[in-house]
């Protein structure tokens, strides 16, 4: 299932969703630089690997992979999937948050998928990266908020279907939780993917996105 647009416009420029996105193409283009043994080490060091924090004391500095993880991508078709999700759905997000609320709330999102991934993987030893954790937060705060939205989307071969938001949204994530599941019992069941670092960012958005929204303007009588 793809998403080709949503139905809620923005009200203002989203500069914010836009530099994310900038941010993330500019990184991976210098990924691409480096080569296959150059990315290899660039995940060793800024990429989630859980088991460096499962063998005693850590340094604080090395904790930068929960933040600096979710700017890496490992190839051209992860970082295009995750911007366009985060294109599609964070430019409504960033409206009702404002900007500065809208890159903390993105943050956090990230920071506690990564945490789930953690918890639920302690020992792995292959290091993680990617925005989706992040994104997946802002698909959990659009999942609550724009209930009536609709999500123009393409199922292979040749059908579309303009779905309810709740309905794309909540599909998608039934599909993580699934494949989470059977992760646990049967590794790379559903490919080798951190199905529960999305859980926990969809979940995080979810939770908090309420603490990020702008507050009402008052009202005056004249």
């Amino acid at each position: 299932m793809i998403p080709l647009r949503d139905s809620t416009p923005s009200n203002t420029f989203p500069l914010i969703t836009v530099t994310i996105i900038a941010l993330n193409l500019a990184i991976f283009f210098y990924e691409s630089s480096l080569g296959i043994e150059g990315m290899v080490e660039l995940f060793s060091v800024f990429g989630l690997t859980p088991l460096n924090y499962s063998q005693g004391y850590v340094p604080l500095l090395a904790y930068l992979p929960f933040l600096t993880s979710m700017f890496l991508h490992g190839s051209w078709m992860h970082v295009i999937g995750n911007m366009w999700i985060l294109w599609l759905f964070g430019d409504n997000l960033e409206d009702r948050m404002g900007r500065g609320n809208f890159i903390l709330f993105y943050l956090s999102c990230g920071i506690l998928a990564a945490l789930t991934h953690y918890f639920v993987s302690p020992l792995s030893s292959e290091p993680v990266v990617g925005a989706s954790g992040a994104v997946a937060g802002v698909m959990g705060a659009y999942f609550l908020l724009f209930k009536k939205a609709r999500v123009l989307t393409f199922i292979p071969p040749f059908f579309l279907f303009n779905l309810p938001a709740w309905i794309y949204l909540g599909f998608w994530a039934l599909t993580q939780i699934w494949c989470g599941t059977v992760s646990i019992f049967m590794a790379d069941a559903c490919g080798a993917i951190a199905f529960w670092a999305h859980i926990g960012g969809f979940l995080a958005g979810m939770v908090l996105y309420k603490l990020f929204l702008k507050r009402e303007q008052p009202l005056y009588n004249v």
